[in-house]
């Protein structure tokens, strides 16, 4: 095993040393370390995914029930994909820690990495967010104590996981909604020569739930639900391509009911889709005890691939769906790839992966208001900003990381942050504080907190050409009282709007505004801009100047605040 799959150290030291001099260990980690043993593996000799769930689903419980202080379960689990596969005799290293508590339920984010003792390399396996819900007391429903961030990467995931539960929240619907639509664009199943029957295929597996498979609450463990759902999930895999499968990715998904000891559980699975190096195995779980009503416990869509010698995919054999039903499930998994692959792309890249502008269509709406307003937010986080200048009580910082210059302007306004955020929020008044927006269109307004705009700005140069941006603008209103208002600014690019000879087209890679309630009266708003690659060299020749637009520029905007601050400037969808 290489050690050049992963960088960090599994069995780092967790205490940090705050600025204050205190040395701090989060409260809510829980770590686990295990060695896989031949009882833990396939034939393969590598361990078997279903025990790496029961692991990680044990260990995050752990971490959940260390904060609320009474006994939680599993509610959903968002997607995971898994990097590489763990063999015998290496160890397995699980860390988990509450991000952030809701009213009753707190999302725990967990990173599992992967150690050889005999050449000491390690590398990442794979991380994920689960959602755990306290359970009620002989009181009533537990109020959760705030996790309060101690530390700039705990600061990132605190913000971020307000935006992760937005998209949850909200993901069943939105998937429903893309899949209708989608599929209705596919047409009919492709029929293949030689194509496997998808009934070839089909699993079905009664487990009856023990002691044994049960936590301290008498539930069934979501870890060994999850188990025995990739058990069947790897059967039906095997069945099409009669080699050993893969598991590369489970989408989220949502436990809709408990489990108990006593129940007889049915698991059953079948491979909705073969494309041309992957699969998806759909997996239902449901639960009766005696002769009773079957009730739905979960469903999942696993992803798997098949390895030749060297580690590569190989090229699997079509799918023949059934009638009816298969078909449907045949077109619903190509609707699915295709959102998969936008939401791994835009989500999981890292900010300096994910090109200047986005394509911007219908299906891929979510995850791009949830990069833009995560990029703002992580950029907000950040400690080591240096303060440049400060000129009228307007504060002007500068960061540099990685051959990119972001920056942050900072002033008082004694105006509500809400109306602060309204009047921020709405791009078509921009031109009234910011001589750089000339003019400002609205293209779409997708729903009540995303828009896009069109964005056209003067020329600097005599006889030179003006620039125009398509501009996706997210708007985020405080989850609770230790989050700002946030209006996220990032390009994307429509077909309708393509560059034109008039106006060079720009491009904005992450900027926006966080707005903080000082008091009621007063507002602390911070204006953030990330220099699109490239240009450093000529920025940081210019910070005299540049300074000097920025003051100009947030005088302004404070004068149109104040002025405006009692006026009514809401932005909806009847106003467009």
């Amino acid at each position: 095993m290489s050690c050049e799959k992963g960088d960090g150290d599994p069995m780092e030291d967790p205490l940090f040393i705050l600025e204050s001099g205190e040395v701090y260990r989060n409260p809510t980690e829980v770590k686990m370390s295990q060695i896989v043993m031949p009882c833990h593996a396939n034939h393969c000799g590598e361990l078997s995914v279903g025990q790496l769930l029961k692991w990680m689903d044990s260990t995050a419980c752990l971490s959940a029930e260390r904060h609320a202080g009474s006994p939680c379960i599993t509610a959903s689990v968002d997607d995971i994909h898994f990097e590489h596969t763990i063999g015998v005799g290496q160890v397995v290293n699980i860390k988990a820690k509450v991000n952030r508590a809701f009213t009753s339920s707190m999302e725990v984010g967990i990173t599992v990495s992967c150690e050889d003792l005999f050449s000491s390399c390690q590398w990442n396996v794979c991380n994920a967010f689960a959602t755990f819900v306290a359970r009620r007391t002989e009181e009533g429903k537990v109020q959760l104590k705030q996790v309060i961030p101690r530390t700039q990467t705990e600061q990132m995931e605190y913000s971020i996981a307000a935006e992760r539960r937005r998209m949850r929240l909200t993901h069943a619907e939105i998937i429903t909604d893309l899949l209708s639509s989608n599929t209705a664009q596919l047409g009919e199943c492709q029929e293949y020569q030689g194509a496997v029957s998808a009934e070839r295929t089909r699993v079905e597996s009664v487990e009856l739930v023990l002691p044994p498979h049960a936590n301290h609450q008498v539930s069934t463990f979501g870890g060994q639900i999850m188990a025995w759902m990739e058990n069947v999930a790897t059967i039906a895999a095997c069945r099409l391509c009669n080699a050993h499968p893969t598991l590369r990715t489970i989408d989220m998904f949502h436990f809709r009911g408990p489990s108990h000891i006593g129940d007889r559980l049915v698991l059953k699975a079948i491979v909705n889709n073969a494309f041309k190096h992957s699969m998806e195995v759909g997996v239902c779980a449901e639960a009766y005890q005696g002769a009773g009503a079957l009730r739905h416990i979960n469903s999942a869509f696993m992803t798997f691939e098949v390895l030749d010698k060297d580690r590569k995919p190989r090229t699997l054999p079509r799918i023949r769906p059934e009638p009816v039903d298969g078909k449907r499930r045949y077109q619903e998994a190509i609707a699915r790839k295709k959102i998969r692959l936008d939401r791994k792309y835009i989500i999981s890249c890292k900010q300096t992966e994910v090109p200047l502008s986005v394509p911007w269509d219908i299906s891929n709406q979510m995850y791009l208001s949830y990069n833009n307003v995560s990029a703002l937010k992580i950029m907000a986080a950040r400690s080591n900003w240096m303060l440049s200048s400060e000129k009228n009580k307007v504060s002007l910082y500068t960061l540099e990381e990685n051959q990119i210059l972001c920056f942050k302007v900072e002033t008082h306004v004694t105006v509500p942050a809400e109306q602060a955020f309204h009047l921020l929020s709405d791009l078509r008044r921009r031109h009234e504080w910011d001589r750089h927006y000339q003019q400002c269109d609205v293209i779409i307004q997708a729903d009540e907190d995303d828009t896009i705009y069109r964005v056209a700005t003067p020329c600097v140069s005599k006889g030179g050409k003006g620039q125009d941006f398509i501009l996706l603008a997210s708007r985020r209103k405080p989850c609770d009282s230790r989050d700002p208002y946030l209006i996220a600014l990032r390009s994307v690019t429509l077909p309708t709007h393509p560059a034109t000879e008039d106006y060079t087209r720009g491009e904005v890679l992450c900027a926006g505004f966080s707005i903080w309630e000082e008091s009621n009266a007063v507002s602390k708003i911070s204006y953030y801009n990330q220099a699109t690659p490239g240009v450093l060299p000529y920025i940081s020749n210019d910070i005299a100047g540049l300074s000097s637009s920025f003051y100009g520029t947030f005088h302004s905007c404070n004068k149109y605040l104040e002025e405006n601050r009692d006026s009514l400037a809401v932005l909806s969808p009847s106003d467009l």
